[in-house]
């Protein structure tokens, strides 16, 4: 089995002669994506008489973030930490506002077994309010269409230089239940089909590389299909306030970012909503397998998907085809 090294350092030399590097392939430390869950909270408030900041507590739930960082080029554990704020430039937080909630250090996330998981939970305390109360002082509309937070994540390597860290940031809202039909989102969800060149699709099995024996197995400059398969109710319809006192009624679009650590694809990113003419916008994106020339042996190229909706919802997938010449 080819190393990830190789993998990277060709991509890499494939790059260089390029002008710029493939966005769609991670050759090095990169974070893909992150989580909450819920990834927002609607509440029963009284706007004729606000409530106490403990009461507006104690409505609150516990949020789960999460977040998927690849590092294929290196065999290194990864040091982190997540930070909360009112807002972010650029992904990161103000120093002087950002507070602390969790960090540690994490086993290599691409060949642990089992696999290492970067969270950390946000509980609804003092700290919490301090930073709904900072974002609430600078909103015009006083909270009506939601309070957002931000969730930084700073990640590097743990012996590395610091100054080369990744950052990246995630956004929970906490909002009013207003008008009453108003409901809190949920993190999408989806399956996955794989078809070779005009063959009928299978189920894509959604496994790291480490932890799948048998993966699909394909040629070098092979092209697969991958086509999300969306159940019911995937696409929620939700309702938001309007300034005139109203509301107005929507339908999700899903939208799917798709990397991978080799190979290429033919659209990075697919779904979103419907064109001008009112036609769906199209899911599926070909992914073509490396040339051979870019392979020593038997290579595993691992892909990750990362599905969005309109209101903060987020899911990620991990698959592992490997490319035999």
């Amino acid at each position: 089995m080819v190393s990830r090294a190789f993998i990277a350092c060709a991509a890499a030399l494939a790059a260089a002669c390029d002008s710029f590097q493939d966005p769609n392939v991670v050759v090095d430390l990169r974070i893909l994506a992150m989580t909450a869950s819920p990834p927002d909270q609607v509440l029963d408030v009284d706007l004729t008489q606000p409530p106490m900041a403990a009461d507006l507590l104690a409505r609150l739930v516990p949020t789960e973030v999460c977040a998927l960082v690849a590092d294929p080029a290196l065999d290194r554990r990864l040091v982190w930490s997540m930070a909360i704020c009112s807002g972010t430039f650029g992904g990161r937080c103000d120093v002087e506002d950002e507070v602390l909630i969790g960090s540690g250090t994490l086993d290599d996330p691409d060949t642990t077994v089992p696999e290492p998981r970067m969270c950390v939970t946000i509980q609804p305390d003092a700290r919490l309010l301090g930073v709904l109360l900072q974002w609430l002082q600078d909103d015009s509309l006083h909270g009506l269409g939601g309070v957002d937070y931000s969730v930084q994540l700073r990640v590097g390597g743990e012996d590395g230089d610091r100054n080369l860290d990744q950052y990246a940031s995630k956004t929970v809202r906490v909002a009013p239940r207003i008008p009453m039909a108003r409901a809190a989102n949920a993190n999408p969800t989806a399956q996955f089909e794989a078809a070779l060149e005009d063959q009928t699709g299978a189920p894509l099995v959604l496994r790291r590389c480490v932890d799948d024996p048998s993966p699909l197995t394909v040629a070098p400059r092979t092209k697969l299909r991958l086509t999300p398969i969306e159940p019911d109710g995937a696409r929620e319809v939700y309702v938001v306030p309007t300034l005139d006192g109203k509301s107005q009624t929507f339908t999700e679009s899903l939208t799917y970012q798709w990397t991978a650590s080799a190979g290429g694809f033919s659209s990075g990113s697919t779904g979103g909503p419907r064109d001008v003419s009112g036609n769906p916008a199209p899911l599926f994106t070909d992914f073509t397998a490396p040339p051979p020339e870019d392979l020593e042996g038997p290579t595993d190229i691992v892909l990750w998907i990362v599905q969005r909706d309109e209101r903060l919802g987020e899911t990620w997938y991990e698959a592992c085809i490997r490319v035999v010449p």
